[in-house]
């Protein structure tokens, strides 16, 4: 296996890209930045028989992930089948720390209670994060998981640099003209904006 560079400071988010999410997906690149981290995702990685590849590095290159299982359910067309996405890359990253433990670590958010568990009963007696699907939920997730970070953030200051970038969006859109986030050049540019916005901070 290749030695790929680990940014120190680099997370990789496993999230899904719908437009039901895009506001947890903000949030979610709001609450990284805010303890100093570089969001990472999989946006951008090629569609071909190389993408798992590309995922495993991806997730090697960080030396921590938040996957959040929030939306593992049926897809409404048919054939209907479950959304397996984000277990799988959870599994890649959990593998991954088990053989890399002082490289990698990893964080696993839900919006429900118990249900992760019930659903992935092997990962029993880990600590889920859980969000209850809302951005101040994503916050105090985010702020517990990173308790031990040296950047001390509050969810009150997260609120407030959301609603900032969320005003940046329409622009950032034009630019990259697209009407999405879920885009490598919408999401690269919104966390160097997410990330600029903390620089402003008192």
């Amino acid at each position: 296996m290749p030695k790929l560079h680990v940014e120190s400071d680099a997370c990789f988010l496993n999230i899904p890209y719908d437009k039901k999410f895009e506001n947890l997906c903000l949030a979610y690149v709001v609450g990284v930045t805010a303890f100093g981290f570089i969001p990472r995702a999989t946006l951008g990685v090629p569609r071909h028989t190389r993408r798992l590849e590309r995922i495993f590095d991806l997730i090697r290159t960080c030396n921590v992930s938040v996957h959040d299982l929030s939306r593992i359910e049926l897809d409404r067309r048919p054939p209907r089948a479950p959304r397996f996405n984000m277990p799988f890359e959870l599994g890649l990253a959990v593998a991954w720390a088990i053989l890399n433990p002082k490289r990698h670590a990893w964080i696993a958010c839900d919006a429900v209670e118990h249900r992760p568990i019930k659903s992935i009963s092997d990962l029993n007696g880990t600590d889920f994060h859980i969000h209850r699907g809302t951005i101040r939920g994503i916050f105090s997730a985010l702020c517990d998981a990173f308790a031990t970070r040296p950047q001390t953030r509050t969810v009150p200051e997260m609120m407030r640099v959301y609603r900032l970038l969320r005003k940046a969006i329409p622009d950032l859109q034009k630019d990259a003209g697209t009407k999405g986030l879920f885009q490598a050049r919408i999401f690269n540019e919104l966390t160097v904006a997410a990330a600029l916005l903390w620089e402003q901070q008192p």
